[in-house]
């Protein structure tokens, strides 16, 4: 007898939050490749290479990584943060505290 198979599709929404936290598992070893890659480059036409463009191209780097991390949390936070309750919300009237004597 077979065993009953799951559905071959996931729904739309988790299918993109999980490929988002792949996305986000992923970043900080695309940064390590493009931080490095400077050091692979040789440019046989000169002793030294440019530093002013490496730096340039390493601050770019550094801060796309930025800007990228930035908007993976804004979609990641939307979804994995707990909904608000009642009680957590600052509006809410409190209480009056018992007053004993």
């Amino acid at each position: 007898m077979r065993p009953p198979h799951s559905p071959q599709f996931l729904a739309r929404g988790t299918y993109r939050i999980r490929r988002l936290m792949d996305a986000a598992r992923f970043l900080p070893i695309l940064g390590l490749v493009l931080l490095l890659l400077p050091l692979m480059r040789h440019d046989h036409g000169t002793d030294a290479p440019p530093t002013a463009v490496e730096g340039v191209y390493l601050f770019l780097v550094w801060i796309g990584l930025i800007v990228a991390a930035f908007v993976m949390s804004l979609g990641l936070r939307r979804t994995l943060d707990p909904p608000e309750t009642r009680l957590m919300r600052r509006d809410a009237p409190r209480p009056a505290p018992d007053e004993e004597g």
